[in-house]
């Protein structure tokens, strides 16, 4: 067609083009930048505090020598590995169970028993460990109870261990009955052919096929605890990890060098972890081939009835954690009157002022899935749907799975060193709610960036060829195109970002000023002053915003399908 337009014209299209390629690496030029700021800039400039001394003068490896000298620090290093390992043991053979149950029974009530379970999700983690001290603090309701089990106190190790396992229990299910749900009926229908027990089929069938979502589960479930910050500053007592040596080394001591060298013990088992899901993802066959025929558990009146008592043994469990936090968040003076009243939430948005860090959270909230969900939904596209300068696309595709293995007090340990630094032209934003967000965005980035690669890989890009050979400009494409059919995608990536914003405590517990405190740092302040009705009344409130806010979501998926999911009908 170009042989037969005239010259100018020729000229022009190809000009036109041109401007279209340089617009299209202009911006993720752009992200590059702003990922190197906000993700690799910090990340470095921890190593670079790590190696330096008190005078700025490098020092190498003495802060790490001295760090190993100090029993103290190494007793915590010990008490998150032994932890960690013990949870990851307990929780994942509970949940392996849960999620056999969902996908090989027959039992009634499967949603209920999986929504249940999902809840914990909706709020600050540390709600596990406030429930805990209502059921079996000083002033527990089970105290003489566990009094009678041998066990003296529920702070420190015990407590850590019961509130890791109901926090992390529904992110270790939903990858489990993922795994448990990619099974060939066809192998099974072999096996009883062939005479082949329960039991044997088990061992043979089930779990290789479910041992790569196994590791990841296990993998998922250690780093996490490993991690976690609210939980043992709660309920931990005298009992450090090395996530609260970090708070304390920093915060309290203004140790900046020893809170570099444990932020890097802790980036450690993140990456490692992340290195070998990475090494067994890579690994793995296809469970699901195009003559495949799904799975369907067939009627057992026994085993059904069995798989129900123990999900709602499970269920149980939760929503007694849960319904703890909200009877206490209603109690007007525990454990001496019981009566119901406003009293705590009063205390905790007009007293004590965490209305205005409630406030700030909706804020940091909305503002984290708006530009979250638009940062890296078009990062993903001029990744997938570009072509061109393919070191810049490698980068960029490096930095964005980068955040998946660095902790979020890690990450938030590396935006003190680096915004804080006077020399920092960005320094203005330290202390800001815009610097909040955008941590949190760089937190889960990784989550984001997946969910829309998949989504794009799923269109065919035919659809980017036949709009170049009709000189139509990439962004039209996306406009009209790319961006209806990937709108279920955007609106989940929307809604994760959102929930993470309102519980996440370690990515911002470093960067919040008095006037810009969100509300899970405020949960932790009213519990470092005593006030636990507020606190589980504010994480109570947490949770019911994120509840309205899935709702929502909810309703948006579905009036968003009406409009541009109608051609995936008949």
């Amino acid at each position: 067609m170009s042989a037969v337009l005239p010259g100018p014209l020729t000229r022009a299209v190809k000009l036109r083009q041109h401007w279209v390629d340089r617009l299209a690496h202009l911006l993720i030029g752009l992200i590059a930048l702003a990922l190197i700021a906000f993700l690799a800039a910090p990340l470095l400039s921890i190593l670079l505090q790590a190696l330096q001394g008190h005078d700025g003068e490098f020092i190498w490896f003495d802060n790490f020598v001295e760090y190993a000298k100090t029993p103290a620090l190494l007793g915590s290093l010990w008490n998150s590995l032994w932890v960690s390992c013990a949870v990851t043991l307990i929780v994942v053979p509970l949940a392996f169970t849960f999620a056999y149950a969902l996908t090989r029974s027959c039992m009634p009530f499967k949603s209920l028993f999986r929504g249940i379970t999902l809840i914990p999700l909706l709020a600050p983690s540390l709600l596990s460990a406030i429930s805990l001290i209502y059921w079996f603090g000083n002033q527990g309701v089970l105290k003489e109870w566990m009094l009678g089990m041998g066990i003296d106190q529920i702070y420190g190790a015990p407590g850590i261990l019961l509130a890791e396992c109901l926090a992390v229990f529904p992110h270790t299910l939903m990858i489990l009955v993922t795994a448990l749900s990619l099974s060939d009926a066809r192998l099974f229908e072999a096996a009883d052919a062939m005479g082949t027990t329960r039991l044997r089929k088990f061992f043979t069938i089930t779990l290789p096929g479910a041992k790569y979502g196994l590791i990841s589960a296990a993998l998922v479930t250690f780093t996490l605890v490993m991690t976690d910050f609210g939980i043992p500053k709660v309920i931990g007592g005298n009992f450090n990890v090395l996530a609260t040596d970090v708070f304390k080394l920093v915060i309290g001591q203004q140790d900046f060098a020893k809170g570099a060298v444990v932020a890097i013990l802790l980036l450690a088992p993140a990456v490692l972890t992340f290195g070998v899901d990475h090494y067994v993802s890579r690994r793995q066959t296809a469970m699901l081939t195009a003559r495949a025929v799904p799975y369907s558990p067939k009627p057992s009146p026994a085993y059904d009835r069995l798989m129900t008592l123990y999900c709602a043994a499970i269920a149980s469990l939760v929503l007694a954690m849960l319904g703890m936090a909200v009877f206490a968040s209603f109690a007007s003076f525990w454990p001496y009157n019981l009566t119901p009243s406003w009293r705590h939430y009063e205390l905790g948005l007009l007293d004590a002022e965490v209305g205005v860090a409630f406030f700030n959270s909706l804020k940091m909230a909305a503002g984290t899935a708006l530009f979250g969900t638009l940062l890296v939904f078009v990062g993903a596209y001029l990744l997938e749907k570009t072509k061109g300068v393919e070191m810049l696309h490698g980068l960029v595709r490096l930095l964005a799975v980068l955040p998946m293995a660095v902790p979020g007090l890690v990450l938030g340990l590396g935006y003190i060193f680096f915004f804080n630094a006077p020399a920092n032209p960005l320094n203005g934003l330290y202390h800001s709610l815009t610097l909040l967000t955008v941590c949190t965005i760089v937190h889960f980035y990784t989550t984001g960036h997946l969910t829309a690669v998949t989504a794009l890989k799923a269109l065919d890009s035919e659809f980017e060829a036949v709009s170049a050979s009709l000189k139509v400009p990439f962004y039209k494409t996306f406009w009209r195109v790319t961006l209806p059919v990937c709108a279920p995608a955007l609106i989940d990536m929307a809604r994760y970002f959102f929930i993470n914003a309102m519980t996440t405590i370690s990515a911002v517990v470093f960067l919040y000023s008095p006037e810009t405190k969100v509300a899970s740092i405020a949960i932790l302040n009213l519990d470092e002053a005593g006030e636990m009705g507020a606190a589980a009344a504010m994480a109570v409130l947490i949770g019911l915003s994120s509840t309205v806010a899935t709702l929502l979501f909810m309703v948006l998926a579905w009036w968003t399908s009406k409009r541009t999911q109608a051609w995936r009908g008949r």
